[in-house]
């Protein structure tokens, strides 16, 4: 699946099941729910914090799909074809940090 054919399931999955986009502000606020809690399974899994006994262990996949759900409908209501705006990141980071990060001492 493409990221402009993902954006246009999730647009029917919302006008099917949804009703509608939430607002743009509370899309933002489930948006940075949803890193807080990806967020708290890599402090747990891989930081030195430890799941409590009875806590669901949530999976990162899971974590990271809801991010690019939220992600994609707020795209979807701002009119953002994000397989665009992907392309036009990429190329500037690419032209950017094309040797920045090969000279980086740190990273080698």
């Amino acid at each position: 699946m493409t990221i402009s054919e993902a954006q246009k399931e999730i647009d029917a999955w919302i006008k099917k099941y949804g009703v509608r986009y939430f607002d743009n502000l509370t899309n933002l606020s489930i948006l940075m729910e949803e890193v807080g809690e990806l967020a708290r399974i890599y402090s747990r899994k891989f930081g030195e914090q430890s799941f409590k006994d009875k806590e669901a262990k949530h999976s990162i996949e899971d974590e990271m799909a809801d991010i690019l759900f939220v992600l994609m409908c707020m795209a979807n209501q701002n009119d953002i074809n994000l397989e665009e705006a992907m392309k036009k990141n990429l190329a500037k980071k690419t032209s950017r940090d094309s040797e920045r990060h090969l000279r980086n001492k740190k990273l080698k």
